[in-house]
């Protein structure tokens, strides 16, 4: 199995054009430079597949008690420098309110209650799973019940709420197949008289190691060693290897493999750059292939500004914070109000397994069980 880690000039092309647009965007809407109130143009992103979005439903920030005082805001995960543009629109809304950002994985907030000195007052993490190793260390508080009925009850506990959902997919190159090509199971992969395609999946990085996980979960260790072992050994050469799902996606545009198994956004993170490229996505249905994973927020048990915090994870599910999430990140929006790019299916018609989110931060037994196979060196 060959690791494909080097990006192609194309795509590296690619990438600096998205990071280019992304840096661009910091410099004007989200410059600390800019007095002038953030308008829903703010809030929403500029990529070429959210041009014509009708206006988002929800609650208005207008509709929300206003943010005032100073609030330490922990982020966790690869989504933070999105995150913390969120964060400085909020800051820029009100007059009164500012955001201290740190960078810092659920470890560090750990660490951080061991020593009874926990300094956030909200933790933002990109997955569900840091939430729950958080909230089982007793490091939260109760969320105000405004805040977590707007969500769907799978996507949120008493002391946590997700306020953007990242589905697994399968995307697909359209010159090879289409969408009814598509297993609807990720055991089927395995055998290539379901799909005959070189694949592409990327065994290091954290999102492919949480879907494993919840196939391990769900379906047992010995399955799933079993399913690791099919695909790695599948026909027309196995899988290829890529550093991350980004490049999963962009190898699957570029005809290099007819397939892959990746996060949706990045998928749409491609056809918003690539708007010719031969790319789309599917899904499969009630197993660990079809996990719809969230980041979320949670307010820090030890904060002296609980109402702060509150308030501010409810910004968090406003109209226009939702906006900026599935238009900026292409997330999953968690309100009903607010509809995800066109390219998606509505989170209803998802079919995800039923599974505790929380119980996906226990990746070591699936680390183990990716090199047991072979997948990991």
């Amino acid at each position: 199995m060959r690791n494909r880690s080097t990006p192609t000039r194309r795509q590296f092309l690619v990438a600096g054009t998205m990071v280019g647009t992304t840096a661009l965007a910091g410099c004007s809407a989200f410059s600390s430079g800019n007095s002038e109130k953030p308008t829903l143009s703010d809030f929403r992103g500029s990529s070429p597949l959210v041009q014509d979005r009708p206006d988002p439903g929800g609650t208005s920030i207008d509709d929300l008690p206003d943010l005032s005082g100073t609030l330490t805001l922990y982020i966790g995960g690869g989504e933070g420098g999105l995150y913390q543009q969120l964060a400085n629109l909020l800051q820029q809304y009100y007059d009164d309110f500012s955001v201290n950002v740190r960078f810092s994985a659920a470890n560090q907030v750990l660490t951080e209650g061991k020593n009874g000195q926990v300094r956030a007052d909200v933790f933002w993490a990109n997955d569900a799973g840091s939430l729950g190793v958080v909230d089982d260390a007793g490091l939260t508080a109760s969320l105000s019940s405004k805040i977590t009925k707007q969500v769907p009850n799978r996507f949120h506990t008493n002391t946590w709420v997700g306020v953007g959902g990242r589905a697994r997919a399968i995307p697909y190159n359209t010159k090879q197949f289409s969408k009814s090509d598509i297993p609807d199971t990720i055991s089927e992969f395995t055998d290539t008289s379901n799909l005959d395609a070189k694949m592409g999946w990327a065994p290091t990085y954290p999102a492919f190691q949480t879907f494993v996980t919840a196939m391990r979960i769900l379906q047992g260790e010995q399955k799933t060693k079993a399913w690791l072992k099919g695909m790695k050994n599948r026909g027309k050469g196995g899988m290829e290897q890529y550093k991350d799902e980004w490049f999963v996606s962009n190898a699957v545009a570029d005809g290099d493999i007819g397939a892959g198994i990746a996060n949706h956004y990045y998928a749409v993170r491609v056809i918003s750059s690539r708007q010719d490229a031969p790319l789309d996505i599917a899904f499969t249905k009630g197993d660990a292939g079809a996990l719809v994973d969230v980041a979320g927020a949670e307010v820090m048990k030890g904060t002296d500004k609980p109402d702060l915090a509150n308030n501010f994870v409810r910004h968090l599910l406003s109209a226009e914070a939702q906006e900026f999430l599935a238009t900026w990140s292409f997330a999953y929006p968690m309100i009903d109000g607010v509809k995800p790019v066109e390219q998606l299916p509505p989170l209803s018609k998802l079919h995800p397994p039923d599974l505790d989110l929380t119980k996906l931060a226990n990746v070591q037994p699936t680390i183990d069980l990716l090199r047991q196979t072979g997948v990991l060196d």
